[in-house]
């Protein structure tokens, strides 16, 4: 995945004094301490270091705001396969290129002396590896540490009696895993806060260190340098910085589905008129659905209701980490026959490899039918043809589309990853317990709210935050980066087999 320069802005901060004097005592004479050291000598990242850590308390003393991600990549599994975000981390800040993940909770990265890290990208991204040494800010979380415990419940976090050290082991649902300890250092990120961009805002989070990586985690040809999960659970970093004042305990995003890729990720709740809600499953590890069935052409299939229920085996997920997606064995079948009965008198059926494929010489959107998913409280998501299928070849003068979503033999798992998330917005309201959608053109710009955890009514129109070309008083649109694909196969980083 070709990264983009990403350029940091200036923020320019006018502050308003209130002085209380005595009137009497006029003309009064005002005594000023030096900030800098008489010899002037004081060196410009200490300057700056400073200046960041005044900008943090101005913006915690200032309100929520809108906290935005750059996005790349793509779902396409034979482009790139996932989508991932540039993080700054520690001080100075270093960049981390993360996979975006809502089915996991935390943020990890690789670590120095990790075992199994790869060291370099077939993304042609470049690689780094976290020291907490070199970083001043960075301090270790020992087993004691109350932060340490927010994650003992959902077994984000491990303790080590050896080391003391508050720890974590992942595994996920392609078999790769990692295992690390957390550490506390600084995040840096863009901020629209009141309709002005915070280029350099900054706040301590807990995060983990990987000191090793198995399975495809290992391989180079799609590296990142870790994952930024999600989750709503107290580990993950949108649930820290809530607890901090900084940003909404929400957060939307609007992937992109061509082959350009990019997107739109933010803290806050994106505002669109077409959005529907569904409420979560309640005391649930993952982002749950209650999905009640499926219409294929506007005829509901015949599926009993109770293969879309939520138990430990069972339900419906919704996870940036997947590529594909997945249904439950008993409503695959059903959904198959309906697709190919529509079609078959209009395109020659093909099993590619065991997957159902189908030779077409015209638009698929001229054969193929709309489908619908529906959920709990008349909320319905939309697929068009590009949501379940992908287009795997060419056979002569006709294109080879194939079934995207997959059968997991003996499972009633049902999982919908990149295929059906590209081209909509998805809010994840996690204070209300909801989760929205609209099909979306996700080049566009969107107006994003922070009103969720405040009851404020004030909306930002938030801003391409590296854009130094806007001006600093003015509300900019929010508009997604893209990117180069590069020729990648699928990955499927997922922990639903895990609940």
């Amino acid at each position: 995945m070709g990264a983009a320069p990403f350029p940091a802005g200036i923020l320019i901060a006018a502050v308003v004094f209130h002085a209380t004097m005595v009137l009497s005592s006029f003309p009064a004479t005002f005594h000023l301490e030096r900030g800098i050291t008489a010899n002037h000598k004081m060196k410009l990242s200490k300057l700056k270091e400073r200046d960041r850590v005044r900008h943090g308390r101005m913006l915690q003393s200032s309100g929520v705001g809108v906290v935005d991600f750059p996005v790349q990549g793509t779902f396409d599994p034979f482009l790139v396969g996932l989508y991932y975000t540039r993080l700054q981390l520690g001080t100075p800040p270093r960049d981390f290129y993360v996979q975006i993940d809502t089915g996991s909770d935390v943020l990890w990265v690789s670590c120095g002396s990790c075992n199994g890290c790869p060291v370099n990208s077939g993304l042609h991204i470049p690689l780094n590896f976290f020291d907490p040494g070199s970083s001043p800010t960075a301090s270790l979380i020992s087993c004691s540490d109350q932060r340490c415990s927010l994650g003992l419940q959902s077994s984000d976090s491990v303790c080590s009696a050896q080391n003391n050290l508050c720890g974590y082991t992942f595994q996920y649902g392609d078999g790769s895993g990692t295992s690390g300890y957390y550490v506390s250092d600084l995040l840096h990120f863009d901020t629209v806060l009141g309709g002005s961009v915070m280029n350099n805002s900054s706040a301590p989070i807990v995060f983990g260190c990987s000191a090793l990586q198995a399975g495809d985690l290992t391989k180079s040809d799609r590296a990142v340098d870790g994952i930024f999960g999600f989750g709503q659970q107290d580990m993950s970093v949108v649930s820290q910085l809530a607890s901090q004042g900084i940003s909404p305990r929400a957060f939307s995003h609007c992937l992109k589905g061509d082959d350009s890729g990019g997107g739109i990720l933010v803290l806050g709740e994106i505002v669109e008129p077409n959005i529907v809600y569904t409420p979560l499953v309640p005391s649930q590890p993952h982002y749950n659905l209650n999905m009640q069935s499926i219409s294929v052409n506007g005829q509901t299939l015949a599926i009993d209701p109770s293969v879309f229920g939520t138990s430990s085996s069972q339900g419906t997920i919704i996870d940036s980490g997947t590529t594909l997606a997945y249904l439950a064995e008993a409503a695959y079948d059903p959904f198959i026959s309906a697709i190919t009965s529509i079609v078959s008198p209009s395109v020659h059926p093909y099993l590619s490899k065991g997957n159902h494929c189908y030779l077409i010489s015209s638009s698929i959107h001229d054969i193929f039918p709309q489908v619908s998913l529906n959920f709990a409280g008349g909320a319905s998501m939309i697929l068009i043809p590009q949501d379940y299928l992908i287009q795997q070849s060419s056979i002569g003068a006709a294109a080879l589309w194939c079934i995207g979503f997959q059968k997991i033999q003996g499972q009633g798992i049902t999982i919908l990853g990149d295929l059906v998330l590209k081209d909509k917005i998805f809010v994840y309201d996690i204070a209300n317990q909801r989760i929205g959608w609209a099909n979306y053109d996700c080049s566009m710009s969107v107006n994003v709210s922070t009103a969720i955890d405040t009851g404020k009514s004030e909306f930002v129109n938030a801003g391409t935050l590296r854009n130094n070309s806007s001006p600093k008083n003015m509300p900019s649109k929010l508009t997604p980066v893209t990117m180069m694909p590069f020729l990648l196969h699928m990955l499927l980083l997922s922990c639903y087999m895990f609940l």
